[in-house]
């Protein structure tokens, strides 16, 4: 890939243009071929013009044969210049949407400021159908060349004819095409609207998806289909809307088309009832009339193919510019080193200091949900150095200071409510398929009553966000996941909420031997978790009130053994 292709577009013009000469090879060869095959269908009539005035002339067998011959190499050359042709121009396509999808969920999965409006569901429009769209590009421009040179020989072949024949086509053409590109421009403006409120209206059914089962819990789900209802009844209109200027516009240009094939066919009916012209060259005349609507039609449908096109590339520039949450650095932490939050102010948190060192297991009783939260967004990089006072240090460097690469390998920060993906439990929990510790994270975790429950083992299937599962099991599944990576710093939030008693003390035990000597931080308020770590930092009001071992904690801290005893 070159610099110029590796810096992110910022604009759709830019994103066309990249498309358009990274398939400038194929595009020429498919301009060539189409180009051929309009040729070819434009000297059909031609040919039959000729055909009829030589028969009228010379009425010979040899003469007959010979335009036979004719009629089959333009049949042939038709028929594999448009199969080739097409084919090249497919294949440009389809490979240019690929890379544009890829691109795109590539830029969907990393975190980018909060000022960009854009959702899940959007995101999974724009890399699939504005991706498609925007690559369609590949083929207008080479079918539009095409309709030119089909267009331009019917005009020269006329204007041999009778020059006013020639000039009747070329005016024609110019006025249909001016009156199209007008009709074109509110059509491009109306799917924009379109794909944005379509693209909403798929955020809204992704985030009802995720949040389906706490909806039925407080009986929200009703309000929430019909808020979603609401949004779909939205871009339902606005593609009503866009249906009726595409209508109007299809209309139009058949019309426009009709009305220039007609008088082309009248005009050449006239000048032949006057002589000038011969019987043979108003057949051509008239199939060429009738003909010139196929490309006429195509080229006049390509501005609107065109104003789609740039709406979906534009749409996904808001992607693929949107700014990282922060600007990664170069450096790399020390292999050895730990975590380190210094002085930080951050939503609740205030002037918040502790440090773990290399190789301990320190647990972070935090007396607030919210205060717990701010730490975990704040540890696993979706908040900006800029958004935050203070410095967090992994390793010994500044998070400023190192590349997103560099952190994620280092430190892995796994959410309370991880997500579950499509596929089997082994890769759920080793999604590259080269982990080394999957037995020991799936023992660490308990998850071996689930996959010994099951015939296929690891390889039994999982549902997309693990819908065949429970609460316990999903949650066990993301811990095993997590434990597998092998994180030299890994932070842990609430990993037992939903699993018993019994089955979290074994757990907590797992997780302390299976991370000896590792860099461990676990968020959580459970006793088993509190008690397994070497220390634990009470979180309170934003900032660490006292740190001490969970037993001596309880024995000494009224607060702490009412926030935490169960």
């Amino acid at each position: 890939m070159t610099t110029s292709e590796s810096r992110p577009p910022r604009t759709g013009s830019e994103i066309l243009r990249t498309a358009l000469r990274r398939n400038a090879g194929a595009m020429t060869r498919g301009t060539v071929l189409m180009g051929m095959y309009q040729a070819g269908e434009t000297a059909f009539p031609i040919a039959l013009g000729l055909i009829v005035e030589h028969a009228l002339r010379d009425r010979s067998l040899g003469s007959l044969g010979l335009s036979i011959a004719a009629l089959a190499v333009i049949i042939t050359t038709v028929s594999f210049s448009w199969r080739f042709g097409m084919r090249i121009l497919q294949k440009a396509n389809v490979t240019e949407a690929h890379r544009w999808r890829v691109r795109v969920a590539a830029c969907g999965l990393q975190p980018v400021a909060r000022d960009v409006d854009l959702k899940s569901g959007e995101v999974l429009t724009i890399a699939t159908e504005d991706a498609d769209q925007t690559a369609d590009i590949i083929e207008v421009v080479p079918l539009l060349v095409s309709s030119l040179v089909a267009v331009l020989i019917a005009a020269v072949a006329l204007g041999m004819a009778d020059i006013w024949l020639g000039l009747l086509v070329i005016a024609g053409t110019v006025a249909v095409l001016s009156t199209l590109s007008v009709m074109s421009r509110r059509i491009g403006s109306g799917t924009r609207e379109q794909q944005a409120r379509v693209a909403r209206a798929g955020a809204k059914v992704a985030d009802l998806i995720a949040g389906l089962r706490p909806l039925h819990g407080f009986g929200g789900n009703h309000a929430a289909f019909r808020s979603y209802r609401r949004v779909s009844a939205e871009a339902r209109n606005q593609a009503v809307t866009v249906a009726k200027a595409d209508g109007a516009y299809a209309g139009a240009a058949l019309a426009l088309n009709a009305a220039l094939a007609t008088a082309v066919t009248l005009m050449a009916g006239k000048l032949a009832f006057d002589g000038r012209i011969t019987t043979g060259e108003l057949v051509m005349a008239v199939g060429l009339a009738q003909f010139v609507m196929e490309p006429l039609k195509l080229f006049s449908e390509m501005p609107k193919y065109v104003m789609v096109a740039r709406a979906s590339a534009e749409r996904m520039a808001l992607v693929l510019a949107a700014p990282p949450v922060m600007t990664p650095g170069t450096e790399r932490p020390a292999a050895t080193g730990g975590l380190e939050v210094d002085r930080v102010r951050y939503g609740t948190l205030r002037k918040l200091r502790f440090e773990v060192p290399a190789g301990e297991f320190v647990a972070i009783a935090a007396y607030r949900a919210r205060e717990a939260a701010d730490l975990v967004s704040l540890l696993s990089g979706d908040v900006p150095p800029g958004a935050y006072e203070g410095v967090v240090r992994i390793g010994g460097r500044e998070t400023a200071d190192l590349s997103i690469e560099a952190i994620r390998e280092h430190m892995l920060v796994n959410p309370s409510n991880g997500e579950i993906f499509a596929g089997t439990l082994r890769s759920n929990i080793d999604p590259s398929g080269t982990g080394r510790m999957v037995p020991e994270a799936v023992e660490a975790s308990m998850l071996t009553d689930v996959v010994a429950l099951h015939r296929a083992g690891l390889d039994h299937s999982v549902r997309d966000r693990g819908a065949n599962l429970s609460g316990g099991q999903r949650q066990r599944l993301s811990l095993a996941r997590a434990l597998a990576a092998d994180a030299p710093v890994l932070v842990l939030h609430d990993p037992t909420t939903a699993v018993d008693a019994v089955t979290e003390q074994l757990i907590a035990r797992n997780i302390a031997r299976l991370r000896r000597g590792r860099t461990t931080i676990v968020i959580s308020g459970s006793p088993a978790l509190l008690d397994a770590a070497d220390r634990v930092l009470v979180l309170d009001d934003g900032v660490i009130t006292t740190e001490d071992t969970h037993r001596n904690l309880l024995g000494a801290d009224e607060d702490y053994r009412l926030a935490v005893a169960r």
